[in-house]
């Protein structure tokens, strides 16, 4: 259902940034979408996705800090967001944004990011062999949302294998399958809170 415009009734509200409110998510919560306006990513990374027929989802990228979405910037009916860790979240209007050639300018190039990333996440759907997806999926994770330690990539965000198993279009028991295998070869590991770190780039 599509809401109105921001208010304290269907937003939670919990600190200020300046004089711009941020609004708080927990991980895995729906965040509302609404036509009017557009939501920057202050803290955390949300995943966005649309809703098959059949009620599957197909992933369509991620906004962490810095970064805008909405419904302002797609056609698509079931286009959701979902808070994938806790998230704080600034409002624009449109008429704000109308209103200022630096934020207009900073969305430009923020959505030609988010083009990139749907493009690549695309070319991993094309792959034959689940092994490749993965692999393919597990290295734009790293390059989106990796930090450096030491000579290994750690991904910020927990993805559940489900996560995983749904961005490439297979099911739970193989995804679990296959990240054994790779931690056997020695290709990924965990940390101490169950972050994947990868061995590879």
């Amino acid at each position: 259902m599509l809401l109105g415009y921001p208010s304290n009734h269907n937003l939670k509200t919990q600190l200020r940034s300046g004089e711009r409110r941020l609004h708080f998510y927990e991980r895995g919560e729906e965040i509302p979408l609404i036509a009017q306006g557009i939501w920057q990513v202050n803290r955390g990374v949300v995943q966005l996705f649309k809703v098959g027929a059949l009620g599957e989802e197909t992933l369509l990228g991620w906004s962490q800090t810095g970064n805008f979405f909405g419904l302002w910037f797609t056609n698509l009916d079931t286009f959701q967001a979902k808070a994938l860790s806790d998230v704080y979240l600034q409002w624009f209007s449109l008429e704000e944004i109308e209103n200022n050639p630096n934020l207009a300018q900073k969305i430009l190039t923020e959505t030609v990011t988010r083009i990139r990333q749907t493009e690549e996440l695309l070319a991993i759907a094309t792959l034959k062999r689940i092994e490749e997806r993965l692999l393919k999926l597990l290295n734009l994770l790293g390059a989106y949302l990796g930090e450096t330690k030491e000579d290994k990539i750690r991904i910020k965000v927990r993805f559940t294998h489900q996560n995983l198993a749904d961005a490439i279009g297979t099911t739970r028991v193989t995804v679990t399958r296959l990240l054994g295998d790779m931690q056997k070869q020695k290709l990924i590991s965990l940390d101490s809170n169950r972050h994947l770190l990868l061995h590879f780039s």
